[in-house]
């Protein structure tokens, strides 16, 4: 757990603790936002809290489901548009095997250990260490279900929360259904992107419409597929950098300007962006098996691979970006060596009638998490839960960013416990700059991000 103290001890409101989200994101570096001008009224008011979730970096022993050294090795294939039979096989044999990792390097019984109920009681202890009687929390896109659960299982306990990118709490969606719904999410933002770089040919030359964009990309892809960038950038790599785009439009014109470079015949700005650091190997392995493991514990899923075959390969059709790629991180929760999986709890409920005023806030295109989660989560909380839009965009992780209408609304109610009515929209933050360090830096402005590389 890492702590900064309010600086404002006599207007001091408690302390507010911070989840990342993933499941497997470490907010050990939370209370660093204390220094950012755009905290300082709530740094003020409360202790920041970080923590790491069990089996998070030093909340260990860290959880692992293979050599870090093998998670790291480059360069790696991302997976064909229409991956065909012998692929298939391939990518089924490599999620066994990798759940087969988890419970050699973790045993089953441990293993097992890891969901989100578990994660609600390390939350539940962790405001009692702090002395607190009542929870003030923020958490963002797996944080949202985190509180979620928290306020709908300890209802008496909860002070003040903000839900930032809000997953769909839907039973019937946790999880497998809930990742299907980032197929189409994705591709609009992968479309948002292309258009974007297409808006900006005179700096980028990649072509005047989305289209021209996508053949832009889908060269590089094919030129990596023959030969790895500095042997260590494959498409894999490609895949992983450009998925960013889909999350965050402050990444847009590093992604645009490195596919421009190459495609002019200099590699080097793709590599630096893509290659992997060998140094974050191991948190980057811990991230993906606390990940899987609290998703794979959490619920049932499909156990036969055909209904995860025709689901995607009919998902795939119409949003190829990112569909097969999310199905194959996901499909060790087939094999899942686990034999009770959880019920996903039912949030909202009764307990919506007992909570206090509680804050969502969403940006209408998010790719991640789609905004029909923030609605129907907003609706599970009650009548005393309100939601803030950023209309018109999509970047994943809202508060704390560019948009100061939404910051407002989100100090307001942390410091004061007032919402802002039950649905209000703010305009988009402005679009990025094409190839612009300055609007770059601005674009991290006062979120947690502008502070550590961020978690998907």
């Amino acid at each position: 757990v890492s702590r900064v103290r309010a600086t404002g001890p006599a207007a001091r409101q408690g302390a507010l603790v911070y989840n990342p989200g993933g499941p497997g994101g470490n907010g050990m570096f939370f209370p660093l936002v204390a220094g950012l001008p755009e905290w300082r009224r709530v740094g003020a008011a409360y202790d920041l809290v970080g923590y790491a979730p069990r089996g998070t970096g030093r909340s260990g022993p860290p959880l692992s489901c293979q050599d870090p050294a093998e998670y790291a090795r480059t360069p790696t294939r991302a997976p064909s548009a229409v991956p065909g039979p012998a692929e298939k096989r391939e990518r089924v044999s490599a999620a066994r095997s990798y759940a087969r990792g988890c419970a050699r390097r973790t045993g089953p019984e441990r293993l097992a250990s890891y969901t989100t109920l578990n994660n609600v009681r390390d939350l539940h202890v962790l405001r009692a260490a702090l002395g607190e009687a009542k929870l003030n929390f923020m958490g963002a896109s797996y944080g949202t279900y985190l509180g979620a659960v928290y306020a709908t299982l300890h209802p008496a306990h909860v002070r003040r929360m903000v839900f930032d990118s809000a997953v769909d709490p839907d039973p019937a969606g946790i999880w497998y259904r809930n990742n299907l719904a980032q197929g189409p999410a994705f591709e609009r933002r992968w479309g948002d992107f292309r258009a974007w770089v297409a808006s900006h040919h005179a700096s980028y030359g990649l072509g005047t419409t989305p289209e021209a964009v996508q053949s832009g990309y889908d060269r590089v892809r094919a030129a990596l597929a023959r030969e790895p960038a500095g042997g260590v950038v494959g498409t894999g790599q490609l895949h992983s950098a450009y998925l960013k785009a889909a999350y965050y439009d402050e990444a847009w014109p590093d992604r645009a300007a490195a596919l421009s470079a190459f495609l002019r015949g200099d590699p080097s700005p793709l590599i630096a962006l893509a290659a992997p650091d060998p140094a974050a190997s191991a948190e980057g392995e811990n991230a993906t098996a606390v990940y899987t493991a609290t998703l794979c514990n959490d619920a049932p899923w499909p156990a036969d691979w055909e209904t995860w075959d025709r689901d995607n390969t009919e998902l795939a059709r119409r949003a190829p970006f990112e569909t097969w790629g999310n199905a194959f991180l996901n499909l060790p929760c087939a094999f899942w060596p686990v034999r009770e999986r959880q019920r996903p709890v039912d949030v909202g409920g009764p307990a919506a009638a007992a909570l206090p005023r509680t804050l969502v806030v969403a940006a209408e295109r998010d790719g991640a998490t789609p905004y029909p989660g923030a609605l129907e989560l907003q609706r599970r909380l009650g009548a005393g839960a309100a939601l803030v839009t950023e209309e018109g965009a999509g970047t994943h992780g809202v508060v704390g960013g560019r948009n100061d209408c939404v910051d407002r609304h989100v100090e307001r109610y942390l410091l004061t416990g007032a919402t802002p009515g039950w649905r209000v929209g703010c305009a988009p933050h402005p679009e990025p700059a094409p190839v612009s360090l300055d609007d770059r830096a601005a674009s991290t402005r006062g979120h947690p991000r502008a502070l550590l590389p961020p978690v998907v």
